[in-house]
């Protein structure tokens, strides 16, 4: 117990470290610790120093649509790179009905990641390449590599992702940390309930001092790309003169980012254009697009699924189902420390629709005295890169690392006994 109320008052300690440190321009070099061989892991937990590394580690958050990355110990990652990339399109097949994959000339747009799942490994391969050598230009072979990981990933990825760095790209050592741990790090806590969505997913999990609950969490295939697609669907009903088939992916991205909204009472909103905020904007060329409910109705899917097809429930139910889900015992604890995270919750009244409609869950279910606290920090949107490069500057994180040698000792499970 001890311990644990020690990790807890250093990595609050090193959030308010972080936020008032200024940026370095170069990263300096730390001495690592010792990482637990994997035969020990369930016997006397032996530990084997590791020999001093010549740098920090890198911090890596892979996710749908961006990945970034950046060196442990600072306020903002370094290298923010979109996660697909282009190619010619005989080199890589097409899936048919991806949207996006394939495009004009002969190019196709490959995507690693799907849903917060890898689902093209060369792909990977080559954003790691465009991370490492092209963004932080730094050499693979002399840093340590902290990475984020979906928490409904399947085990075998973890596996995988160790063979690309140890194999590929011949990476010292290396340590896996699920999103959900790290948005609560950057928060300063171990333990409460993560609620994630970004640009390929949302998920709800239960994290309690450091580790996951596997079995109370809950995801939902609908996060930023997809409501990027439905706002552009809603920029072509309301405007039908307007050629916005040729209109750029990131041009409709940008503007749902500046002018969309959560309404708070969504079914009130629509039936009285009276209540809608009107926006015009400029899309370049002298050409305005005047916007009404529109702006509320592009988030809505996160909150109603069913408005787009999907059969599961909104992402505040998922996040009650998490909290239901977890030991009486806990459950208090948990809600006091509901952490937001990732791109898609930054929306204007996200916060508020989350809490009126969390609450309502507690009490329709019978938890009247549960009262859910959201935490909504300003960086959010990259708080499971913060929360790994907190992590990575912990004393005591310097035993979790997975190295090398251990890699080719013990082979590509020894991520499960160590990280598991």
């Amino acid at each position: 117990m001890a311990s644990k109320c020690q990790s807890d008052s250093s990595i609050r300690l090193l959030a308010f470290q972080l936020q008032t440190r200024p940026q370095r321009p170069d990263p300096p070099p730390v001495i690592a610790g010792c990482a637990q061989k994997v035969a020990s892991v369930h016997r006397t937990r032996r530990v084997r120093r590791l020999p001093s590394l010549d740098h920090i580690a890198v911090v890596v958050d892979q996710g749908s649509g961006f990945t970034k990355a950046g060196f442990a110990g600072e306020v903002q990652p370094r290298v923010v790179l979109k996660s697909s990339s282009l190619m010619p399109s005989w080199d890589r097949p097409v899936l048919p009905g991806a949207p996006g994959c394939e495009l004009a000339g002969g190019v196709a747009r490959a995507h690693p990641i799907k849903h917060g799942v890898v689902v093209d490994w060369d792909a990977l391969e080559g954003l790691w390449e465009r991370i490492m050598v092209g963004g932080l230009q730094v050499h693979p072979e002399q840093w340590p590599v902290l990475v984020s990981d979906s928490p409904s990933a399947p085990p075998e990825g973890r596996e995988k992702v160790a063979e690309l760095l140890f194999e590929a790209l011949t990476v010292p050592a290396c340590h896996m940390a699920s999103t959900a741990l790290l948005a609560l790090c950057s928060t300063g806590t171990f333990s409460g309930l993560a609620v994630e969505a970004g640009a390929g997913v949302c998920h709800a999990t239960p994290i309690y001092a450091g580790h996951s609950w596997h079995k109370a969490t809950f995801r939902l295939n609908l996060a930023g790309s997809t409501l990027s697609r439905y706002f552009r669907d809603l920029l072509v009903a309301a405007c039908p003169d307007l050629q916005l088939q040729a209109l750029p992916r990131k041009t409709v991205t940008q503007l749902k980012k500046r002018c969309c909204y959560v309404s708070l009472d969504f079914q009130g909103d629509v039936c009285d254009p009276a209540r809608h905020r009107r926006a015009c904007f400029c899309l370049g060329n002298d050409y305005y697009v005047h916007l009404g409910s529109e702006r509320f109705r592009c988030p809505e899917p996160i909150f109603q699924p069913s408005l787009l097809g999907h059969p599961e429930p909104g992402l505040p139910t998922l996040a009650f189902q998490a909290l239901q889900t977890i030991p009486t015992t806990l459950r208090t604890r948990l809600a006091k420390s509901v952490v937001l995270a990732g791109g898609s919750t930054l929306f204007p009244g996200f916060v508020e629709r989350m809490t009126l409609e969390l609450e309502a869950q507690c009490r329709r279910h019978g938890y009247s005295t549960l009262q859910p606290c959201l935490v909504a920090q300003p960086g959010r949107g990259t708080a499971v890169w913060t929360g790994g490069s907190m992590m990575a500057s912990l004393h005591s994180f310097q035993c979790r690392w997975v190295t090398r040698a251990m890699y080719y000792e013990y082979g590509p499970c020894v991520v499960r006994h160590v990280f598991d």
